[in-house]
């Protein structure tokens, strides 16, 4: 599959029939909201792991030198707490753009940290599964960590997208080792 997914995400998902729609947000989407939304509130999928496996060609790296940004992968046992956002349709335009580099979107459960209502909800999610163009796969979260020390894109360096993410879950009370493990090593290596 290739790593520009905005045509499939279309075709695959129309969503114009709908007033609103949530979105789960698990990487740069919970500490960066460049688009309007309804409302946010703190989530939890489960059935989902987040790695950063998934390479950067437009954001945090280039197509020559792509950096390493989060992705979901399928684990039974797990959860993973994130960002969500009720928005409008229309916002898929952006959405769809910001997240082109091999992910898909699909529906799916997810619950609320926050207990105020109904427990759970059908939303969305953005996953860049293991065929498309841009994957990297599994390392050490040392390996992951050199990585994304010497990436650079667009959006600006790798080590702040990791080093961001890992803020946002602390404010969030998310435990998550595989990040937490990687903002370690990465920080040795910005201390050399």
């Amino acid at each position: 599959m290739s790593h520009n997914t905005i045509e499939e995400n279309k075709r695959r998902l129309p969503l114009d029939h709908l007033e609103s729609v949530w979105l789960f947000g698990y990487g740069s989407l919970i500490y960066k909201a460049d688009f309007p939304y309804l409302q946010r509130r703190p989530a939890r999928i489960h059935g989902w792991q987040r790695r950063f496996w998934q390479g950067s060609h437009d954001h945090r790296g280039t197509p020559e030198k792509p950096g390493r940004v989060a992705t979901l992968i399928a684990a039974a046992n797990e959860t993973c707490v994130g960002m969500a956002y009720e928005v409008t349709p229309d916002v898929f335009a952006h959405l769809d753009h910001r997240e082109k580099n091999g992910y898909l979107r699909f529906f799916t459960t997810f619950e609320w940290l926050d207990h105020q209502e109904d427990q759970q909800v059908e939303g969305l999610v953005y996953v860049a599964g293991p065929d498309n163009e841009a994957f990297l796969g599994p390392a050490s979260e040392a390996d992951i960590a050199e990585h994304i020390a010497r990436s650079e894109g667009p959006s600006g360096p790798n080590p702040e997208y990791l080093l961001k993410l890992a803020e946002a879950l602390r404010e969030l009370e998310a435990d998550d080792p595989h990040v937490f493990s990687i903002e370690q090593e990465l920080k040795k290596i910005l201390q050399r």
